[in-house]
C-alpha cells in the first residue's frame, strides 16, 4: 500500500473511503493499492480533491480510455459530463442504474466529482450487484442462467431529442444486448445487470415473465443489506465500478443546487 493511504470500509459488503492521497499526484505503488480497494470495496470516496478539470481527466485516464457521452451536457471538456440541479431545473438520477449499459462496450467505471453540494440531501447510494446476485439463491440463479436482455438509450435521452436527431442517433447507437447475469472480468464475480433506466426486456421471453424477471432483480438491487451510501461534500470524488454496482441519487434536497462533473472509463463488452 501506498505511504501514508487508509482504507475505511463504509459497510460490511460495499463502499470504502480512502485517506491519505492526493489524485492530482498517484504514484504506481499507490495506483496498484487503490485498484486492490477498488474491486475488494466496488466504490471509493475521497475527501478534499481539489482537482482541476485537466487533473480529473487525467487521473481517469489512469484507469482507461474516457468516453465522450453523445446526448449528456458537456462541462468543461468534452469528457467531463456535467450534472446540475437547480430551484428552476431539478434533476437526480433517482432511479437504480448503472451508467452507459445501453453501449456495446458499457462503462468500466465513473469518477463524479462534487462542486456545488446542498447544505443537506443530495446523498447517492450504490448497491453491489453481486452480493444481490448471491442473495437470489440457486433456483433464480438457475433461472436466469443464459438469458439477455434489450438494453436502449432512447428509454432516458430520447425526449431530448427530435424525431430527425432520434433517427440518426439510432443508427449510431442500436440496441444492444447484454447478459442479464455478467461476469465480472477481473474477479470473477457474477452480479445483476439490468436496470429500469436503459433496459426494455428480458430477450425471448414472454412480456409477463420478463417483468417479473426484471421486478425481482430490481427489488434484489434495493435491499439495504447490499448498500452503502454517502454525504456530500465540497471536492469530494467517489469512484465506482459499473460492472458490479447500481446507484441512486437522491432527490430530496429541492430547491437547493448540486452541481457533479463526472468522467467516464470505457469498460468492455460483458459477458
Amino acid at each position: 500500500m501506498g505511504d501514508g493511504l487508509t482504507i475505511q470500509p463504509l459497510t460490511a459488503c460495499i463502499g470504502a473511503e480512502v485517506g491519505g492521497v492526493d489524485l492530482a499526484d498517484v504514484d504506481d505503488v499507490t495506483f496498484d493499492a487503490l485498484h486492490k480497494a477498488f474491486l475488494d470495496h466496488k466504490v471509493l470516496f475521497f475527501r478534499d480533491q481539489h482537482l482541476s478539470v485537466e487533473e480529473h481527466i487525467e487521473f481517469g485516464r489512469r484507469w482507461g480510455e474516457l468516453e465522450i457521452h453523445p446526448f449528456a451536457r458537456e462541462g468543461a471538456a468534452p469528457e467531463i459530463v456535467q450534472i446540475e440541479s437547480t430551484a428552476d431545473q431539478p434533476y437526480a438520477a433517482s432511479n437504480w442504474h448503472s451508467d452507459v449499459t445501453w453501449r456495446e462496450c458499457p462503462s468500466l467505471g465513473s469518477i463524479l466529482r462534487a462542486r456545488v453540494v446542498p447544505p443537506a440531501g443530495g446523498d447517492t447510494l450504490w448497491a453491489d450487484a453481486c452480493a444481490a446476485y448471491d442473495r437470489l439463491g440457486d433456483e433464480w440463479h438457475d433461472r436466469l442462467d443464459g438469458l439477455t436482455a434489450s438494453h436502449d438509450w432512447l428509454k432516458v435521452f430520447g425526449r431530448r431529442l427530435s424525431e430527425e436527431e432520434r433517427e440518426a442517433s439510432r443508427e449510431q447507437h442500436p440496441v444492444v444486448h447484454h447478459p442479464v447475469v455478467r461476469t465480472h472480468p477481473e474477479t470473477g464475480a457474477k452480479g445483476i445487470y439490468t436496470n429500469r433506466s436503459f433496459v426494455t426486456h428480458v430477450d425471448d421471453v414472454e412480456a409477463d415473465e420478463s417483468e417479473e424477471i426484471l421486478e425481482r432483480l430490481e427489488r434484489a438491487i434495493m435491499d439495504p443489506n447490499v448498500q452503502c451510501r454517502f454525504r456530500w461534500q465540497t471536492d469530494s470524488i467517489a469512484f465506482w465500478d459499473n460492472r458490479c454496482t447500481q446507484h441512486f441519487a437522491t432527490n430530496d434536497f429541492w430547491p437547493e443546487t448540486r452541481i457533479v462533473e463526472r468522467v467516464t472509463v470505457i469498460g468492455d463488452t460483458p459477458y
